[in-house]
């Protein structure tokens, strides 16, 4: 005779003629995003009832269109594509810098856990490795989209006229929240590495900047030295703010290969958390 922990449904047997469901790859692909669904909606429940990281952040991305939009868009210091106004060219680079430095950061939550005994607990549970972290990647997208709309509102306070398409606006809310699960797990793949929250927070810093910095979230790639458009073009941000500017402002983009791209980038970003998972658990 066999017992179920409390709580836990008993197994379903699979044999032919009893009607019952089968582990088929719909089912289990059902299952796998229910728990997804599930640990984004843990993650939004801390929000709820903590909205002090949402007001602060949103500090910095308002004082780099404050100051730094306004002032270069009067001295017409970096050329843009059609002419249009360098604050509008910048909005969207800031809307996934904002994002970034969200994610980026996400990694240190997971250490808190393992310290508090919550990520043990949770490597113990049915749950995939994988359904873990994308549940907290995408939670911190989801995060990133409020963030998001933060930037939009005081860009268009600011004269930035984006687009009012629905689905280019339901679209920009996508590729917000690839953005931010792709480096969220770059951040979670550091802490499995690094182990500690000093060490992540040192090498988050160190390599924030950089990332902003070798994109094409403030200047055209165009325009930059040579070297530096190699790194560009092997950086997600950049494939992310392509995206944003094309469906926000109507720029020229490559929307399917930023897409491509994304999407490439966040699948290896939650395998290699997955992968080191265990050792940051132990």
């Amino acid at each position: 005779m066999t017992f179920a922990a409390p709580g836990v449904p008993p197994a379903v047997s699979a044999k032919p003629g009893l009607g019952l469901p089968a582990d088929t790859p719909p089912a289990v692909i059902r299952r796998l995003a229910s728990r997804i669904v599930t640990l984004c909606w843990v993650e939004l429940r801390k929000i709820r009832h903590d909205r002090t990281e949402l007001y602060t952040r949103a500090i910095q991305p308002a004082l780099w269109l404050l100051i730094f939009g306004e002032t270069f868009t009067k001295i017409h210091a970096i050329p843009t594509p059609g002419g249009i106004p360098y604050l509008a060219y910048l909005a969207p680079g800031i809307l996934a810098q904002s994002a970034l430095f969200i994610a980026i950061f996400y990694g240190i939550q997971i250490i808190w856990e393992r310290d508090a005994g919550v990520l043990t607990k949770l490597m113990v549970t049915p749950t995939p490795r994988a359904a873990l972290i994308s549940g907290k990647a995408f939670a911190a997208g989801v995060r990133s989209i409020v963030q998001a709309a933060v930037v939009v509102v005081l860009a268009a306070i600011l004269g930035v006229a984006f687009t009012d398409n629905p689905l280019k606006l339901l679209a920009t809310a996508a590729v917000v929240v690839l953005g931010s699960a792709f480096f969220s797990c770059l951040s979670m793949s550091i802490a499995g590495v690094a182990l500690s929250r000093d060490r992540l927070m040192g090498i988050g810093q160190a390599i924030t900047m950089p990332l902003f910095f070798s994109s094409n979230a403030l200047y055209p790639e165009r325009i930059m030295p040579g070297w530096l458009q190699a790194i560009s073009k092997i950086n997600p941000l950049s494939y992310e703010v392509d995206a944003l500017r094309g469906l926000l402002i109507g720029t020229p983009a490559h929307l399917g290969l930023d897409a491509i791209v994304l999407v490439g980038a966040t699948v290896l970003g939650v395998t290699a958390s997955a992968l080191l998972l265990p050792r940051l658990a132990r």
